[in-house]
């Protein structure tokens, strides 16, 4: 019999940066408004780098919502407090790997922000971590676990629209690069920089929900994933990245992507296009509001007899749906979501090692900590 009172996750959340406040504002919102009455989240303490206390102090008075929160100014300290089950990792790319060893070897679950790592290989060792110790451990693939998904993909897949066929999407932000700091995020190479890892993951979540997830192709990888960079002269990151992803072995489709920090997203947004209709998404990428569903009269014909809108709201950022599904799973025992497992992140980190290799993009030696 279920327990009438919900599940408490209590949270420890390193980084102070703009995702933190995304997670943690959302973290304190009231779960009933989404309808959720089966886990609640408490962030108990929030960690800043370097000794840097104040900044935890003062993302706590900012974000906090007037919660008691506790504020240390190391990584090491939030992963060693025992009030704490799960660490949310929101720090840059290249220093996920060791954020999740230390929160995993302190025998806490973790979520950790996409790109899960600099590389495959760092994640496969996480993932032999976390089994070893019985942790359960999840990319933060937050566009995984909105309604407005779970929604699409019943649509997706129940057979009306026939199997898919061919994937447009794009994530892109103009970030103004000329006026950056070379050690900005999106510049510094020793810290990920580029397009391809910040950006690129929402195209590839379209790709996974959209054909990898798909019943017809029977969970079978890609044959073939084809790449090309545009380098920025700042520092030699990727400034604009396209790619194309082919699935032949029981599903005949094939993913357009692309992603850019120079300019703004797509109008488009992500287009998935099937035998017998459309699905048109409506943008931003990573979180849609909408999205329409056409319908054909014969199969290839492109002629729309019918479209459909649906449109979602709730109240927060959309953060809130991958905490509750953290919270749900590490209540039930799981060491990996059923939504967004395992193999879905190592897909995406295989798959960016592969585009980088193509576009000759090497991190630094010494930033990627398993080979």
């Amino acid at each position: 019999m279920a327990s009438a009172e919900p599940f408490v996750l209590r949270w420890g959340v390193l980084s102070t940066g703009w995702i933190a406040i995304q997670f943690v504002k959302d973290c304190l919102v009231d779960p009933k408004t989404r309808g959720t009455t089966d886990v609640i989240h408490k962030v108990v303490a929030v960690g800043s780098r370097g000794g840097n206390v104040q900044k935890a102090q003062e993302f706590i008075a900012a974000h906090g919502d007037g919660q008691t929160i506790k504020a240390y100014g190391t990584y090491e300290e939030v992963c060693a407090d025992k009030e704490i089950d799960a660490i949310y990792i929101g720090s840059p790319h290249t220093q996920h790997y060791d954020n999740a060893l230390t929160a995993l070897l302190a025998g806490k679950h973790v979520l950790c922000e996409k790109a899960t790592t600099s590389n495959a290989a760092e994640l496969r060792h996480l993932l032999s971590i976390a089994k070893e110790r019985n942790l359960f451990f999840m990319e933060a693939m937050w566009t995984r676990f909105q309604p407005l998904t779970k929604e699409l993909k019943k649509i997706a897949e129940e057979g009306t629209l026939g199997d898919p066929v061919v994937l447009h999407a794009d994530f892109s932000h103009h970030f103004d690069v000329d006026k950056l700091p070379k050690t900005h995020r999106m510049l510094d190479p020793y810290l990920g920089g580029g397009a391809l890892l910040d950006l690129g993951p929402y195209p590839m979540i379209w790709t996974v929900l959209a054909l990898y997830e798909h019943p017809s192709n029977k969970k079978a990888l890609p044959t073939s994933v084809s790449a090309a960079m545009v380098k920025t002269p700042l520092t030699g990151v990727d400034s604009s990245t396209s790619w194309t992803v082919n699935f032949t072995s029981t599903l005949r489709a094939q993913a357009i992507c692309s992603c850019s920090m120079m300019l703004p997203t797509a109008p488009f947004g992500v287009n998935i296009r099937y035998r017998n209709g459309n699905i048109l998404v409506s943008g931003p990428t990573p979180v849609p509001s909408a999205f329409t569903v056409q319908y054909f009269d014969k199969p290839g014909s492109g002629v729309v007899v019918r479209e459909e809108k649906r449109v979602f709201e709730y109240v927060g950022g959309g953060w809130h749906y991958e905490a509750d599904e953290v919270a749900r799973c590490v209540r039930d025992g799981k060491l990996e979501s059923d939504l967004w497992g395992h193999d879905k992140s190592l897909f995406l980190m295989d798959t960016f090692d592969e585009i980088r290799r193509q576009g000759g993009y090497k991190l630094p030696d010494g930033v990627e900590k398993v080979l």
